[in-house]
């Protein structure tokens, strides 16, 4: 079994690059805020999001959103590392999407902030999660 990587271990450059590429596919005419974020899967994969915005507020997509999409369209898998980027510049996701962030998270995923590298156990502790709905019965 492979060792976890540690976050000195991740290409934040190529992380980052990939989220300013999806920047540039944003639809934000409103704002004008285009977002765009990247994250490196479990198995190798880089896998990307930008933001979706719309006339009626309430119904705009987080770049986020888009990703964890594209997370379980593309098989599905653990995140580990994370970067997002909003008109150019490294920013931190909303406490909805750092919700959505951990709850497809490797342990430990580490993500890229204004303020350094953080993990998300730092950004969202004592979250709410599977564990705490009951159980399903068939």
């Amino acid at each position: 079994m492979a060792a976890e990587p540690v976050w000195t271990d991740i290409d934040w450059t190529a992380l980052t690059a990939a989220a300013l590429a999806a920047a540039e596919h944003a639809y934000a005419p409103y704002s004008g805020y285009a977002v765009g974020c990247a994250a490196l899967v479990d198995d190798g994969r880089v896998i990307t999001g930008c933001n979706v915005e719309n006339a009626s507020y309430g119904v705009t997509l987080c770049a986020e959103c888009a990703m964890i999409g594209q997370l379980h369209l593309g098989g599905g898998g653990r995140l580990v590392a994370f970067a997002c980027v909003g008109n150019g510049q490294p920013i931190t996701p909303c406490g909805r999407c750092r919700q959505l962030l951990a709850e497809a998270a490797a342990p430990g995923m580490h993500l890229q902030t204004p303020a350094g590298i953080r993990t998300i156990d730092e950004l969202l502790p004592e979250r709410f999660g599977p564990s705490e709905l009951p159980a399903a019965t068939p």
